[in-house]
């Protein structure tokens, strides 16, 4: 069996819970069935369980609380004390994490939710795939072989596999989003701040929004009620907001304005995506009543700039560790960290700021005119689980890791560019903006989802059917703080247009 068995909730979490609470079904029940279908389970999704934890506290599960007894898997790159704290990369395979993050002590805690523990990610969450060298491949049940794309990669295969109700998940780049798309989930990712990154929260990139993925627009608004809300390590977070399930469905979306943006981003989409998204997207402004506006939006792709940004912190975290460790890390991490650290000068970073302000005033301008963006999740459905990136041609970085003497002539060539840049410090940003042009490989991951952790706005992937078999994301983006609206934007195709909550079983 790939993907569940005929014992697991199958249904949202929210109705799990109510089923304890009608003494239908107990926790510690569920938990062993979910046990029993994870060690079953050919998708790779789990990188740690830790048992006696979960029936102590499936035994003492208060159903009261929003999502009490209910199985869950915690993202690797979440802490929890005395789990693995490996950030899902070798140079850290033993570390284990002296302290529990804020969002998983309230899932546990206000939310009484079971932790069985540990989903794969990418390598440090760098990466839209589901492989690392330590957990090796996680399949998409929807297809084994196939990606779930990444960083949240477990996360999605044991939801949408049938493992567990819900997990959780973070979104620098589209993280909660790319998978969800892949999947056939729904993956919400707030406006920047809304659920709190304690107790590390790094600032730099300033685009990282922590979430889940979920079967059911329900269960990510109860997800918001116990996550949400303002912590004083992360000074970045919003002011709590109370209701986010209660309020579905209490928002007006007719006369609301509509642009679909189907190539946003200048992205270049694969056959029957921007077909189905036309389709789906008309189908939900039709039952909706909302009006469809026809504008333009010149967003520049900020990828590549983003990865050199983000590996500052990759480079904070591996401290004294780095450059030794680079043999450990995944050949793209590694391949990316020489290039931040030999081209992100302040020539570099100056270019990078000019162009997230004119990504700023072009979303700005897009808010103005309407309420509403739509655009594809992915630019196709999932590419193969193996793959070290989701372009499906050749690519820079296949180049570089070829054989020892390209990774090594690599290095050189990346350490001849730290001096050539102290002496000519445009030369980096002019180079960078070459390899854009020549592998777009690089700047085509994630490319539909960074604007809007670039921009900070909210953003969902909804289920929007299949093509080949595998399912499609339609990405909708509202202005900052009407995350509301996007729930209900959600839910009205819930309505209309019912996902299937798992995969198929093969």
């Amino acid at each position: 069996m790939g993907a569940m068995t005929a014992e697991t909730w199958t249904a949202d979490a929210c109705s799990l819970v109510d089923a304890f609470r009608r003494g239908e079904r107990s926790p510690r029940e569920e938990l062993e069935r979910a046990l029993a279908a994870i060690h079953s389970s050919s998708l790779n999704c789990f990188s740690y369980l830790d048992p006696e934890r979960a029936l102590e506290a499936a035994d003492k599960a208060d159903v009261t609380k929003p999502f009490g007894g209910v199985p869950v898997g915690i993202k690797e790159l979440e802490a929890v004390k005395g789990w693995p704290q490996t950030e899902a990369s070798l140079v850290f395979e033993n570390r284990v994490a002296t302290d529990t993050s804020t969002v998983v002590e309230r899932l546990l805690d206000d939310g009484g939710a079971v932790p069985v523990g540990l989903t794969t990610a990418s390598e440090f969450g760098g990466l839209n795939v589901s492989v690392t060298k330590l957990n090796g491949v996680t399949h998409n049940p929807w297809r084994h072989g196939k990606t779930t794309g990444g960083s949240s990669a477990g996360s999605a295969a044991a939801v949408a596999g049938g493992l567990v109700p819900i997990a959780t998940g973070g979104d620098g780049g589209g993280s909660i989003r790319i998978p969800a798309g892949y999947t056939g989930l729904l993956g919400m990712k707030g406006t920047y701040g809304r659920i709190p990154r304690g107790p590390h929260a790094y600032f730099t990139p300033g685009t990282i929004v922590l979430g889940c993925l979920a079967r059911s627009v329900r269960d990510a608004a109860r997800y918001f009620d116990v996550c949400a809300g303002y912590d004083s390590l992360d000074p970045s977070s919003l002011p709590k907001r109370a209701n986010w399930e209660a309020n579905l469905g209490t928002n007006e979306l007719k006369g609301k304005r509509v642009a679909i943006v189907p190539t946003l981003a200048g992205v270049t989409l694969e056959p029957g995506v921007e077909e189905q998204l036309r389709k789906n997207a008309e189908e939900l402004i039709t039952s909706t009543g909302m009006v469809e506006v026809d504008i333009s939006i010149d967003v520049p792709n900020l990828a590549a700039q983003w990865m050199m940004g983000n590996l500052a912190t990759l480079l904070a975290d591996l401290g004294d560790r780095w450059p030794k460790c680079a043999p450990d890390l995944t050949d793209e991490l590694m391949i990316g960290a020489l290039l931040s650290q030999s081209m992100y000068n302040l020539r570099t970073a100056a270019v990078t700021e000019d162009l997230r302000v004119q990504a700023y005033q072009a979303m700005a301008g897009a808010f103005d005119e309407v309420d509403f963006i739509i655009a594809p999740t992915n630019p196709g459905p999932a590419f193969a689980a193996d793959a070290a990136t989701s372009s499906p041609s050749s690519s820079f970085i296949d180049s570089v890791k070829a054989s020892t003497a390209g990774r090594i002539g690599f290095r050189t060539i990346m350490g001849g560019m730290r001096f050539a840049a102290a002496a000519f410090p445009k030369l980096p940003s002019a180079v960078l903006d070459q390899v854009s042009v020549r592998f777009p490989d690089l700047v085509r991951m994630g490319a539909l989802t960074i604007i809007s952790n670039i921009y900070g706005n909210p953003a969902v992937s909804i289920p929007s059917g299949l093509i080949d078999g595998l399912p499609v994301g339609m990405q909708v983006l509202a202005r900052h703080h009407a995350d509301e609206l996007l729930f209900d934007v959600a839910l009205a195709v819930e309505r209309t247009n019912p996902w299937p909550m798992v995969a198929p079983s093969t």
